[in-house]
């Protein structure tokens, strides 16, 4: 599994990073893993080489963290923890530590190594707003609770209202994929700008280009009030999902692996986040870790991405 490094983190943080919002109940997935297997799953990734996992407190009202620290057990200090805040909090530094102080008790640890800011919206909507978040953020990285922090669905203009603060912020994590790129442009160019690395979720459209298009598949709530899993983007996504299929076959590869080495090529981005309950799938997904396309496969996945996006527009 390849790692990069991150400034302010000590462990090499992998290409792939397990996502754990799937391990626990929730409204996206509905009563989707038992801890059973959420322990399973969790040790299915340590052994496919992941050292970085994702969480939030709003993941099954903290039981995401919960499950995550137990699976974890000794080797819970080995890895990285990315756990997210839900903006609802009071903006005032006790407030934000409280929270901050739920996610440590859950995953019994001292520290995370990440802490995201979960969701813009009208939470931050305003310069004052924007530079008291930036104090509070700044304040739980000096303490020590926080390695380093970062952002969560941030674009161009939540960036701008940042200001030159924005660059405390280690991380973006964002929706991107093959047929979902709007990150890329004015984001994408005030990220570079402060150094603000692209942590990837929905790399593989919430499963659609890894090919979960069957009716149990479809079933999970988070997909049905997906946008690319509806008409007309469901049916004009398939050339592209034809072309990932493609490219798997030539390479001996699944299609999942395809669709994230096409994400982890992209420019800025550090890391995609992918989960799953099944120890299968996550070896699977695991191997993208180690997968690097050719510049001739990259081109012919951009060009059909390219066409997808240009018919939507055009519709």
């Amino acid at each position: 599994m390849r790692a990069v490094s991150v400034k302010g983190l000590d462990t090499p943080w992998s290409v792939i990073t397990f996502g754990c919002w799937q391990i626990a109940p929730s409204g996206g997935w509905g009563d989707y893993a038992t801890p059973e297997e959420a322990d399973a799953s969790v040790k299915a990734a340590l052994e496919g080489g992941i050292t970085a996992f994702d969480t939030a407190e709003g993941y099954g009202d903290g039981e995401s963290e919960r499950r995550l620290g137990k699976a974890l057990g000794s080797k819970k200090n080995d890895v990285l923890i990315i756990s997210k805040i839900w903006p609802d909090a009071d903006l005032t530094r006790a407030a934000y530590e409280e929270r901050l102080d739920g996610t440590l008790k859950a995953l019994d640890r001292d520290y995370v190594d990440v802490y995201l800011v979960h969701w813009p919206g009208t939470y931050f909507n305003s310069p004052d707003k924007s530079r008291k978040l930036c104090e509070i953020m700044h304040a739980l990285k000096e303490s020590g609770k926080a390695r380093t922090v970062g952002l969560s669905n941030f674009d161009a203009t939540d960036l701008q209202l940042l200001g030159d603060r924005a660059s405390a912020f280690t991380i973006n994590q964002i929706p991107y994929n093959l047929l979902q790129r709007e990150y890329e442009g004015r984001t994408l160019d005030a990220c570079k700008q402060n150094k603000i690395g692209y942590m990837i979720y929905s790399p593989t459209a919430r499963g659609l280009l890894a090919g979960r298009i069957d009716d149990a598949a479809r079933k999970a709530p988070t997909r049905q009030e997906y946008y690319l899993y509806q008409e007309p983007y469901f049916s004009n996504s398939k050339p592209v999902r034809e072309e990932v299929e493609a490219i798997a076959e030539e390479l001996s590869t699944a299609p999942v692996n395809v669709s994230l080495a096409w994400v982890l090529a992209q420019d800025n981005v550090v890391t995609a986040v992918v989960g799953s309950k099944k120890p299968g799938q996550i070896r699977e997904f695991a191997q993208a870790g180690d997968l690097i396309l050719s510049p001739g496969h990259i081109q012919r996945l951009t060009e059909a991405s390219g066409r997808f996006h240009a018919a939507g527009k055009t519709a």
